[in-house]
């Protein structure tokens, strides 16, 4: 299958021309007109991931390779030598980023993990409508992701509109019109605007958040001729 056949599916469905401006979603490794045998999907790169992928493979990604421009290419650090590796193995590269959010992600997360039904969509905020206390929505979020622990401010005993930017929505924090925000990479000096502007926040976790990137992109590929393998992705993160 050629890749422009897969990229042109991917415009349609989180179009390019949508990501921020900073930003440096499309194809990054590989040619519009090579020929592939299966794809994988990946929240990020990893010498794992390129090491174990077979020749001849597309792999789509969340977050770009490469961000900004390179100046040389030391094949001994990252990025280069998987960009190196990469490219001896005929592995394409295609990064979904800030459109895909927009377009599917934090929709996804909403509806499908957290089992919640959209109110109102703005850009990358998505919204919904729940009557909980707070105690009720951080235990809610911890059994829908599967996890333990959730870092949180509480500013008000009662909520009944959340707010959903999975990654990093910490700079949306003052456009936030809900009595909760839901996101991650959370900061003290954010944190302590947000409590004294009574909006409870519930660090979700970078990782954590889009580590559904793959399921949710999986589905809309299921009709393509193709291998579609979701990478088994470990968090950089370990805690003691």
């Amino acid at each position: 299958m050629k890749i422009a056949e897969i990229y042109d599916f991917l415009d349609k469905l989180s179009p390019f021309d949508t990501q921020e401006s900073w930003d440096n979603s499309g194809l990054l490794v590989g040619s519009f007109y090579d020929e592939v045998q299966r794809i994988y999907l990946s929240l990020d790169i990893d010498t794992n991931l390129v090491q174990n992928a077979l020749p001849n493979s597309l792999i789509i990604a969340h977050h770009p390779l490469i961000f900004k421009g390179l100046k040389s290419l030391d094949f001994t650090r990252y990025p280069s030598n998987l960009i190196n590796l990469m490219i001896k193995k005929n592995i394409s590269l295609i990064a979904a980023h800030t459109n895909y959010d927009k377009a599917v992600l934090n929709e996804y997360f909403v509806s499908e993990v957290l089992g919640l039904k959209i109110s109102q969509k703005d850009e990358f905020l998505a919204y919904a409508e729940v009557d909980m206390s707070f105690d009720e929505l951080v235990k809610f979020a911890k059994v829908k992701m599967g996890l333990e622990n959730l870092r949180c401010v509480r500013a008000k005993e009662r909520v009944k509109r959340i707010a959903v930017c999975t990654g990093s929505g910490v700079d949306l924090i003052p456009f936030v019109k809900a009595d909760a925000f839901l996101t991650g990479d959370l900061k003290y000096h954010q944190a302590l605007e947000a409590k004294e502007n009574l909006l409870n926040l519930i660090d979700i976790g970078h990782f954590e958040s889009e580590a559904y990137f793959g399921a949710s992109l999986k589905k809309y590929l299921q009709n393509f001729k193709i291998e579609v393998i979701i990478s088994d992705f470990k968090n950089p993160f370990t805690h003691y």
